[in-house]
């Protein structure tokens, strides 16, 4: 039989080794250790600090953030778990230096500097410049929506949240009465029962609690639509917003990122607590303006015509007047450009709807707005069951085009025997608060040409295809480096600026990868 020499892994063993031989060049904690020593200012995270003259000394922001970055970018968020990497990870000890700052520590400065945390990505977007890493020949803008520390289980509007705190008085009041009437106990598992129902009410007065401070302490939050209309508020995190994925919904952020395509580079970050993104368009360009302008990286890029792209979430007539009054080169299509397309005319038969569930029934053909009876002159409208509907208004559409909406009575909707034709959720009209059918009319349908037409003719041209093109190859790969390989699922604190601040960082990680992989770092 061969013989082999004896080795053990459960052992311990003391080795000599030099902290800066692990950081070997070409890897991102060379460039992340490189980068944070020699080439960033940290002074804005110094501010905090009031210890000049008394007090202990204080772990140096540049071994957190070489910490921190580093675990994020291993997918590690836990504060309590970066703390057992400092003390068990060879490449954790080597950028700390073999400190071990405790989990609060760093849960705190990941927390408390949003606003250095911003210094600290321009700076590095500065070094991307100098690197020769952007292009600045196009950009792409798209949103990534992601759960935050909330619970959407405590969403609602002031009158929803009035209503749960009522259903919570009276189970208080129901298991109290319960726990009155029991004065003695027979058995122990009476008792045991009953000290369960005082934690029971304890649990219930306390969330009742919560409600009533949350409602006492707030207003009604409004909306970014024409109509001001309220949203839904959260007692967690009032900034998160409820937001409707593929996957669901959700309660969260949306985590907006603007992309240069020459390497990929994140040139803006920003996290939005709104589910809809047509809104932060103007302020993320503004914000790319006056960065460039504040970093001498451009006095004027939209003057000379960088290309914008983003997706169709981002079109409506307010941003495409602005892009056109503002000279900004820009495309962004409606959500009806693919079907002009004569190349995507056989798509659906081909491939089939997206994001379809093999084996769930199609969904019932409801009757069509065009089986109703639509008088533009009095501006009333007949429903197929012979009854006249409501009008609710009359406003422009997304598109810019005036529109008349109608929407039926509930009583009219409820009794009717055709509701489940033409209605796609005929529940609603058995609630109070439900809703009857819906209907719109365009009123003019030779309106004026509007900032949506200037833009479709841009997205349409040849040109516009090309350039289009190329916004799903230059900011997609970006959220799948950040969703996929740094595993960022949720962000881990609550309120926008944290929320931004833990979002920076990460295309933060994202960027100092592009340099450790294309840029030329003096070592």
């Amino acid at each position: 039989m061969p013989k082999f020499k004896h080795y053990d892994y459960n052992q311990t063993a003391m080795v000599v080794i030099n902290y800066q031989d692990q950081l070997q060049p070409g890897t991102f904690e060379h460039a992340l250790h490189y980068l944070i020593s020699e080439k960033l200012d940290l002074s804005a995270f110094h501010q905090p600090y009031k210890n000049d003259a008394e007090g202990r000394p204080a772990y140096d922001p540049a071994i957190l953030l070489k910490i921190i970055l580093f675990a994020y970018s291993k997918g590690i968020t836990s504060s309590r778990q970066i703390q057992w990497c400092c003390n068990t990870n060879i490449i954790f000890k080597a950028l700390s230096c073999d400190t071990i700052p405790h989990f609060t520590t760093i849960a705190h400065f990941v927390s408390s500097q949003p606003q250095a945390i911003e210094d600290l990505f321009e700076q590095v977007l500065l070094v991307c410049d100098q690197q020769g890493l952007l292009g600045h020949e196009l950009f792409a803008i798209d949103g990534c929506k992601m759960r935050s520390n909330a619970a959407k289980e405590w969403s609602g509007t002031f009158k929803e949240l009035e209503q749960k705190r009522q259903k919570l008085k009276r189970l208080i009041r129901h298991h109290l009465s319960e726990h009155q009437d029991r004065d003695t106990w027979e058995t122990e598992e009476e008792l045991d029962q009953d000290i369960r129902k005082a934690q029971t009410i304890l649990t219930l007065n306390e969330a009742a609690e919560k409600v009533d401070r949350f409602l006492k302490t707030n207003t009604p939050r409004k909306g970014q639509s024409k109509r001001g209309k309220e949203v839904k508020s959260n007692i967690t995190d009032n900034q998160s917003a409820k937001m409707t994925t593929s996957k669901g919904t959700i309660q969260g952020y949306n985590g907006v990122a603007s992309v240069d395509k020459k390497h990929q580079i994140i040139i803006d970050a920003q996290a939005f607590g709104e589910g809809q993104e047509h809104h932060t368009l103007q302020p993320i360009l503004e914000t790319i303006k006056d960065r460039y302008q504040r970093l001498s990286l451009n006095e004027d890029l939209y003057k000379d015509q960088i290309v914008v792209t983003a997706d169709t979430g981002f079109a409506n007539e307010a941003n495409m007047k602005y892009l056109h009054e503002n000279e900004i080169n820009a495309y962004i299509p409606d959500n009806q450009f693919r079907s002009r397309d004569p190349k995507f005319a056989h798509q659906k038969d081909k491939y089939g709807k997206r994001h379809q569930t093999p084996g769930k029934p199609k969904a019932k053909q409801l009757i069509p707005a065009s089986e109703f009876q639509f008088d533009p002159i009095e501006i009333t409208c007949i429903c197929p069951a012979g009854n006249q509907i409501s009008h609710r208004g009359t406003r422009d559409n997304d598109q810019g085009v005036p529109t008349a909406y109608f929407e039926g009575r509930l009583l009219q909707c409820r009794n009717c025997k055709k509701k489940h034709q033409c209605m796609k959720n005929p529940a609603s009209a058995d609630h109070r608060n439900g809703t009857g059918r819906q209907v719109s009319f365009p009123l003019n349908d030779k309106r004026p040409p509007s900032y949506t037409d200037w833009m479709k003719h841009r997205v349409d041209s040849p040109k516009g295809k090309q350039i289009y093109s190329h916004r799903m190859s230059v900011v997609e790969p970006v959220f799948g480096n950040i969703g996929t390989n740094k595993r960022l699922s949720r962000f881990s604190l609550r309120g926008k600026d944290k929320v931004q601040g833990q979002w920076q960082l990460y295309c933060l990680i994202h960027n100092i990868e592009k340099l450790a992989h294309y840029g030329k770092l003096v070592h």
